[in-house]
């Protein structure tokens, strides 16, 4: 504990977060000043960038808001960028920022629906290769209409629920007790244990199959990410052209991840394979029947609201009715109207999910911002332009493909786009050129950044969730199993890029 104010002051900053890591973050705030002061301001630029990538690739040590405002802040305040810079990117980007606000939170009222879905699925099905392609196949549907990280949240709350379901039961208690610690197998009766384990390995293999399902959909529709609203309102796509112009880079490439998923399935590769023992399946059985038998009237009328609100939602994003946000919010609306929810704080719990990322988002823009304005992209963009035209695409999707694997896709994406829109306004490339680059800039993003955790939003929601722990889905796990994905989704996407664009 802390003795004097000092101390204080040392253990709070940035909290849990380890001491080296507290000392670089505050070893970047410091040398900044300086680099503006005897370098430039578009060397501080680059090393901002840097150590933003930074904040991004640690996020498991301190969620990159913190880190990351820090430093945008201080760019703000050393004149790298300018208030109204960060303000005129929010600006453009406020239909992204409404679809994280309203379209996530409005999916969370959606949940009993989708879980339901997903238990059916679990339950239902006895092949495990069927399984695990009708998870991954039902994740990318739900992703291409809803919202990557939410269905991941989904298949999260169904995975923490089976699971704790069973480990009751192989502690010897049944399935209904309260106050089960599943984090400990202290209690764990020896007969089970190697089920568990073998559980275990089920599970994990059904949650890499389900996040990359979110990939597979998400990169086919301007909602399946935030980055793809982003590109699709630069551009000026409404959802069906989005889908059109996607459709020869995402289309071969959802038939390759599904066939994949099937091999991985068969021959029992990177740490794939593992069936559901059957003790384990009727222990989940008898549990999914008595929720069933539990279910009221009331329950099957919200259910049926949900499925309502469902298809409204997607005849109001195939015909763009309005902003994706604002449709996210009638969805909100109509929901919570004909289900009961009227109790401020009950609403409340359906932005927490969304709003840590919309921050986040926002201190994305104020590094952009600098990017703009001290110019950093324009000699790597400058020097791609002048590459023959054909091969420009698969370069951006290169880049753009090797950079998200290392800090985020959105960031990425956010960056690249700005910055051909700008060449495109100065007359350096055309329309059709322009749209091309785009194609490849957010099939770039959204593709071979499922290699790492910190790529894409929704695998650092599976790594950082309550499930990983339970079933042992560490880092180097995740990255080991996605490692076939990222061979093949990267490939067959970079071949239809040279190919179609």
């Amino acid at each position: 504990m802390p003795k004097t104010v000092i101390s204080g002051f040392t253990h709070n900053f940035l909290g849990n977060a380890p001491v080296w890591y507290k000392q670089t973050i505050l070893l970047f705030l410091l040398i900044n000043p300086l680099v503006v002061w005897f370098m430039g301001p578009v060397a501080a630029g680059w090393l901002l960038v840097g150590e933003f990538i930074f904040t991004l690739a640690m996020a498991l040590k301190c969620y990159p808001l913190l880190p990351g405002g820090l430093l945008a802040v201080e760019a703000l305040i050393i004149g790298l960028a300018t208030p109204d810079a960060v303000y005129a990117e929010v600006v453009v980007n406020l239909p992204v920022i409404l679809l994280l606000m309203f379209m996530v939170a409005g999916i969370y009222f959606m949940k009993q629906l989708l879980l339901v879905a997903f238990t059916q699925i679990l339950v239902g099905v006895r092949s495990k290769s069927a399984l695990s392609l009708l998870f991954c196949a039902a994740a990318a549907l739900m992703s291409a209409f809803l919202d990557a990280l939410t269905v991941t949240a989904v298949i999260i709350t169904v995975a923490v629920g089976f699971y704790s379901v069973y480990h009751k039961v192989a502690s010897g208690r049944g399935y209904h007790h309260a106050n089960h610690n599943a984090q400990s197998d202290e209690h764990v009766i020896e007969l089970h244990r190697e089920d568990l384990v073998q559980f275990r390995a089920f599970m994990r293999s059904l949650l890499m199959h389900g996040a990359i399902g979110t990939a597979l959909g998400g990169v086919a529709t301007m909602v399946g990410e935030p980055q793809n609203l982003l590109i699709a309102k630069t551009v000026g796509w409404n959802f069906a052209e989005f889908f059109q112009r996607m459709a020869p880079i995402s289309m071969p490439v959802l038939v390759a991840g599904l066939v994949t998923c099937w091999f991985l399935e068969k021959l029992r590769w990177f740490g794939y394979g593992a069936r559901l023992p059957k003790p384990v399946r009727q222990v989940l059985e008898e549990f999914a029947d008595n929720e069933r038998k539990k279910r009221t009237k009331a329950d099957q009328a919200a259910l049926w609201v949900q499925a309502a609100a469902a298809v409204i939602l997607v005849i109001g994003l195939a015909f763009h009715i309005a902003e994706v946000g604002l449709i996210g919010l009638m969805v909100i609306i109509l929901i919570t109207s004909f289900t009961g929810v009227t109790d401020e704080h009950q609403i409340g719990k359906a932005f927490q999910e969304a709003l840590p990322f919309t921050s986040l988002l926002v201190v994305f823009f104020a590094v952009v911002a600098v990017i703009h304005e001290q110019h950093l992209f324009k000699p790597v963009i400058d020097f791609v332009l002048t590459q023959p035209e054909a091969q420009q695409p698969a370069m951006f999707f290169v880049a753009n493909g090797l950079l998200s694997m290392i800090s985020d896709n959105v960031f990425v994406a956010t960056v690249y786009i700005s910055e051909i829109k700008q060449a495109l306004d100065a007359g350096a490339i055309s329309q059709a050129h322009f749209e091309d680059l785009a194609v490849a800039i957010n099939t770039g993003t959204n593709l071979p950044s499922v290699a790492t955790p910190n790529g894409q939003a929704a695998f650092l929601f599976l790594l950082t969730s309550a499930i990983a722990p339970l079933v042992r889905l560490s880092y180097g796990r995740m990255v080991v199993m996605a490692f076939p994905y990222t061979l093949v989704l990267g490939g067959v996407g970079l071949l239809s890029v040279i190919q179609f664009l």
